[in-house]
């Protein structure tokens, strides 16, 4: 579980986000605490670009953001190499 907090515009919120092991498979750059944390931060700018921050669900799985946003799939997903 990550807990972020939003200052943008005046604007507070705090969200709760849980990272699945699945997730971090698929589209983080590594297992690690920090690699998980860098995950949700890009996550939330992708989010940020797109909503403004008392949209964003409070609490909520990473995963359910494709379900909103298709394109974060592609976005994120780690691609073989």
């Amino acid at each position: 579980m990550c807990e972020v907090r939003v200052d943008l515009d005046g604007a507070h919120t705090i969200h709760s986000v849980r990272v699945s092991q699945k997730d971090v498979e698929r589209w983080a750059h590594g297992s690690d605490r920090k690699d998980v944390e860098s995950l949700v931060a890009r996550s939330f700018d992708f989010l940020l670009e797109r909503e403004p921050p008392n949209a964003i669900l409070a609490s909520f799985d990473l995963s359910v953001i494709q379900r909103y946003f298709p394109e974060y799939d592609s976005t994120f997903a780690n691609k073989a190499t």
